[in-house]
């Protein structure tokens, strides 16, 4: 390891699984002071065997939580934003409160954390806001993604806004839109997938790795890496930028 965040404080969600656990535990292992949350607590209460310095539950659905948090842990450098929800459906079954539930998780909660710590960094004139979007939104879309595909793509125009609103004042703002990655949500979409289908959990896994031009699944550390470049110094130059790792999903 090379401690290319040594001395940065890192806040993460939905750091219990996949994408954000693999970041919270890369962040640890690069120096920096991890501040692990996640809905369900659970989840994250091995990570300080990881060298996670704080953990703590958290509902991103709500504002006076995440700004009790906020105020609780104090300043941070790094923002990474990981909650999100993969609904399943077109439009004509995405129903209102599925529309609204998803939009939430996935798009209010972003609002929620970058309205709870940006402040600190622009009175540090310092900070790195990393959003995790998709490659299913407005890069591409799939279908029976109709809102998951809409709240990414709104995760890519928040990322963009709020990068040129504090781009001269040292806050960097970046979104990464992963392909399909390894996780316990996406095992969860299978088994899911295949009770209403009648398809055996390996055929249904096999159609999801048939979509990726390199022809297997990503792994949850590719994309933590990638989060670690943006959170370090090393990409200061780097703003309002969606970087797709995905396989080739995107091409």
């Amino acid at each position: 390891m090379t401690d290319r965040l040594k001395g940065k404080r890192a806040f993460l969600t939905a750091a219990g699984a996949g994408i954000g656990r693999a970041t919270a535990i890369a962040f640890a292992a690069e120096g920096a002071h991890v501040i692990a949350t996640d809905l369900k607590g659970e989840l994250i209460a091995d990570l300080k065997a990881h060298g996670i310095a704080e953990t703590h539950s958290l509902d991103v659905r709500s504002t006076e939580a995440v700004e009790a948090l906020a105020k609780q842990v104090g300043p941070v450098d790094v923002l990474f934003n990981c909650a999100g929800f993969v609904h399943h459906g077109s439009a004509l079954s995405t129903s209102d409160a599925d529309w609204d539930f998803s939009f939430d998780v996935n798009v209010k909660s972003m609002h929620r954390t970058i309205r709870a710590f940006l402040p600190g960094m622009l009175e540090r004139g310092n900070g790195s806001i990393i959003n995790i979007a998709s490659g299913a939104s407005s890069i591409r879309g799939l279908a029976n993604r109709y809102v998951y595909g809409a709240s990414k793509a709104a995760v890519i125009g928040l990322t963009k806004a709020v990068a040129a609103d504090h781009i001269r004042q040292g806050v960097r703002v970046n979104a990464i839109a992963p392909g399909t990655i390894k996780s316990p949500s996406l095992d969860g979409r299978i088994a899911e997938q295949a009770a209403k289908t009648g398809k055996t959990v390996e055929e249904i896994r096999q159609q999801f790795i048939d979509r990726q031009p390199m022809a297997r699944l990503g792994e949850p550390e590719e994309i933590a890496w990638l989060a670690v470049y943006l959170a370090s110094d090393e990409a200061s130059y780097t703003t309002g930028q969606c970087i797709s790792s995905d396989g080739g999903f995107s091409l």
